[in-house]
């Protein structure tokens, strides 16, 4: 994994579609422009979903790496 200057970890775990992007919507919302975010799931969907909804909501995807059943996300907050 990089080394990102990641300001909040939202635990997404365990929670199916479409919780685990409305709750980055949530955290999203509470966050300024340019902070990172890292999104850790365990729904695989995740990895089309939260880059899905970066683009149309204009927010950056960083890194996504996928394995041991964990999906994580590492996205830059832009401007809303």
């Amino acid at each position: 994994m990089s080394i990102f200057m990641i300001k909040e970890t939202l635990n997404a775990r365990r929670l199916l579609c479409p919780l685990p992007v409305i709750r980055t919507q949530d955290k999203v919302k509470k966050m300024q422009v340019g902070d990172q975010l890292e999104v850790i799931c365990t729904d695989s969907g995740v990895m089309q979903d939260i880059p899905a909804w970066c683009r149309i909501n204009g927010h950056k995807v960083l890194e996504t790496t996928a394995g041991d059943n964990e999906y994580i996300i590492v996205l830059e907050v832009g401007g809303k």
